[in-house]
């Protein structure tokens, strides 16, 4: 016998997030970038010319990976490498122009998506939501 039963906050917390993925994955198919990419420019755009090494320990993935994520960032003419002023071992990555441009698009993109999302929620219940998931975190 099943009883139908309301959806736990979890799952709709994950539902919520899932959806907020899965829209954002579609907004960034214009710029044919990845979420992953997206979090790369990100987080070299965030940072004073940041080492690969800082690059991968932001994204939470091994140094090669990272790697390959700036590869791909460069290739596209979104990044560059330049040898660090201290080491020269190290390889840093900064943003050029074009990737500074497209970090701004997607912020407005990301922004866009987040005030249509977020539409049916009136001013007190936006203010509510911030709260109890602030306090979640």
């Amino acid at each position: 016998m099943t009883t139908d039963r309301p959806d736990t906050l979890r799952d709709l917390v994950m539902s919520t997030a899932r959806g907020l993925r899965r829209r954002w994955v579609d907004a960034l198919e214009p710029w044919q970038l990845s979420p992953h990419e997206y979090r790369a420019l990100h987080v070299i755009g965030h940072g004073d010319g940041p080492r690969l090494g800082d690059v991968a320990k932001a994204l939470r993935i091994a140094p090669r990976s990272a790697t390959e994520v700036v590869d791909r960032l460069q290739d596209r003419g979104l990044v560059e490498r330049l040898p660090d002023a201290v080491d020269r071992r190290a390889t840093c990555v900064r943003l050029t122009d074009a990737g500074r441009r497209t970090v701004r698009e997607l912020a407005d993109a990301r922004e866009a998506d987040a005030d249509d999302y977020f539409a049916a929620l009136t001013d007190d219940d936006r203010a509510e939501l911030r709260r109890i998931l602030g306090k979640l975190r």
